[in-house]
């Protein structure tokens, strides 16, 4: 039977066969092997033991054949002998948001592979509320250009966010049915967020959200679940009733455990992760089977200082973890959830052949990693070439604003006669059922920004449209005192449209255009000119250069914005910190807890301001 080069990368049903068929003689030894690789000692993450001197049988990409050095009873090619190294599977992201790194997937793939992370399931509400149709073969583009880093997109639930939002996509029943019928990579539903339009049958969401649950059932997919801000009994039992099979939200370990004895598999995020680990030890916990460890949003630059799915992994072991649990969070723990033991998760006959050898295993000291069947990393340099993708306009042309703005796109007219008028604002991580109310002040009919309350102008941006349509109101705490300033960004979750926030109105029309002239990205003025960008060229959130070249160009528009005097309250997110606010990124999010939110005008909300749980709609000023 002749080799399986190709079909390997994206395969179906019957090419699955094909290549079963094909280990199936190689394990016998009536086909020969390609390469064997001999490690000092193996991990099996399934009962949790070691074994010594063991080879690792492989036959293009995938494994044939385990076994103690020297049982192989076929013909090798290639016998690679690593005695001082301890084998481990390759380390999995049950859910991430490859997009958080602004690295397309190929260079992704450079950053997260040598530090042991060979597979992702790809939670896609980003690029898939930027281009839908597009998202399936958006992530698996990188994979058939030669890229070893296997991911497993979930398409969006969230697209659009909720159903008070517009743009870049629809995706219901007949999208998600067809994504899960198309390709074996695609496991299952991106995580559900809008709680009320689950349990709530007059939103406008509850059609769409439930066809696409519907949808996933029918193929035998995981439908992942966000149950941020969900926290009573009730409304766990019910989340879980749903059918929504996980939560990364947990932030405390009271909720982590309430929500795992209810039969939600927790996935365990990085600054809840000591917290929960030394309680669930103080419990007693002994099955951790339904625990894994996750990234879900994390850059470039964070992930060259701190590592990839290595980090979670260490930091349990500090925790006080025992690696081999540690290790079982990271491996076959979400590949049984998410349903691809078949593929990925441990060093086993069939699985695709990805390795992490380990120089200690106490420290989880990464030596090297192997993926599909080759060495790819020595230390954390990757060796393989990273392969070119002339990603199409599809990709690339997703800044749609249709006209240059000025900064009478951003003022706020008072009612004629008035010197004052009453403002709803609101604040970073503004979790509260009402929003904030300040009389602020008027000047040549327009209201006006009060520096001296940490008031400041807020905006979102229609990027998809091609109106040149502008929301904006009043934010207090967040935003420029510096005069003539404005910071702007295509990143803006969930939907993406173009937030940003500044001092005058004309410095956040300069902001905008900067970043629709750069496809998108960031953009920071002040003084009359852009001083800094960043380029995020790929659906306005990522960028096909290497992760050292974006990491260079952020901290180039951190020494910017260090410049600047940036407003700050305390507010109910730990993670909202004084100094250049990055964070505002994710201050539109639409998901639960969130109640008021300004989103991009639409008929339904013209001015933009609407409660996302209630669907009441606001005047900005009145």
């Amino acid at each position: 039977m002749s080799r399986l080069p190709s079909i390997d990368i994206n395969p179906s049903a019957a090419t699955e066969v094909a290549i079963r068929q094909q280990l199936t003689l190689v394990a016998l030894g009536k086909e020969a092997a390609d390469v064997a690789l001999r490690v000092g000692r193996l991990l099996d993450v399934a009962t949790r033991t070691w074994s010594l001197d063991q080879e690792i049988i492989i036959k293009d990409r995938r494994i044939a054949y385990v076994g103690p050095a020297g049982s192989y009873p076929g013909e090798v090619a290639l016998r690679v002998h690593e005695p001082d190294l301890s084998a481990v599977p390759g380390l999995g992201e049950v859910h991430k948001h490859i997009e958080s790194s602004h690295l397309t997937p190929e260079w992704e793939a450079a950053l997260v592979l040598p530090r042991g992370n060979t597979w992702t399931c790809e939670a896609s509400h980003e690029f898939s509320n930027v281009n839908g149709a597009k998202t399936l073969e958006f992530w698996l583009k990188a994979r058939e250009a030669g890229s070893p880093l296997k991911i497993f997109p979930l398409p969006g639930s969230a697209v659009p966010p909720t159903g008070y939002e517009h743009g870049g996509g629809y995706l219901g029943y007949d999208e998600q049915k067809a994504f899960l019928k198309e390709s074996l990579m695609v496991a299952g539903l991106d995580e559900v967020m809008d709680w009320p339009a689950v349990w709530n049958r007059d939103n406008p969401s509850y059609e769409r959200l439930w066809g696409m649950i519907r949808a996933t059932f029918e193929q035998r997919g995981v439908v992942e679940g966000h149950a941020a801000g969900i926290r009573d009994t009730p409304t766990i039992n019910a989340f879980a009733a749903a059918g929504l099979a996980s939560d990364h939200e947990a932030w405390t370990l009271e909720e982590f455990w309430d929500k795992l004895t209810h039969g939600l598999f927790m996935e365990l995020r990085p600054h809840s992760l000591p917290e929960v680990v030394k309680g669930l030890l103080e419990k007693g916990l002994a099955d951790w089977s339904q625990i894994a460890f996750t990234t879900d949003d994390r850059s470039a630059s964070d992930t060259l200082k701190m590592g990839a799915t290595d980090y979670n992994v260490r930091l349990a072991i500090q925790s006080g973890l025992t690696p081999e649990i540690a290790i079982q969070c990271a491996t076959i723990n979400p590949a049984r959830h998410m349903r691809l033991t078949p593929f990925v998760g441990s060093i086993a006959p069939g699985r695709y052949a990805d390795i992490v050898l380990l120089s200690d295993v106490q420290t989880f000291q990464i030596a090297k990693v192997w993926a599909d069947g080759r060495q790819i990393s020595e230390g954390t340099t990757y060796l393989p070439e990273v392969p070119t993708i002339g990603w199409p306009d599809w990709a690339t042309k997703t800044i749609n604003i249709g006209r240059p703005l000025t900064d009478a796109d951003f003022a706020i007219f008072a009612e004629p006669g008035r010197e004052t008028m009453q403002a709803a604002v609101l604040r970073p991580f503004h979790w509260a059922d009402d929003f904030l109310t300040y009389e602020l002040p008027v000047e040549g009919g327009l209201v006006q920004r009060d520096e001296s309350r940490n008031i400041t102008k807020f905006s979102v941006v229609d990027r998809f449209s091609g109106k040149g349509a502008v929301s904006k109101m009043f934010w207090v705490g967040t935003g420029p005192r510096t005069p003539d300033t404005a910071l702007a960004c295509s990143m803006a979750h969930d939907k993406h449209n173009i937030w940003c926030v500044g001092s005058s109105d004309a410095a956040m029309a300069m902001a905008v255009n900067a970043i629709a002239e750069n496809d998108g990205g960031w953009a920071l003025v002040t003084g009359g000119c852009v001083v800094a960008t960043v380029r995020y060229e790929v659906a306005g959130l990522m960028t096909c250069r290497s992760p050292q070249a974006l990491h260079e160009e952020m901290q180039a528009l951190y020494a910017e914005g260090e410049k600047i005097d940036w407003m700050y309250e305390p507010t109910f997110s730990p993670r909202w910190f004084p100094g250049f606010p990055e964070r505002l990124a994710f201050a539109t999010l639409t998901c639960a807890p969130w109640r008021w939110v300004l989103v991009a005008p639409s008929d339904y909300a013209p001015q933009g301001l609407v409660n996302v749980q209630t669907g009441a709609v606001q005047p900005v000023v009145f």
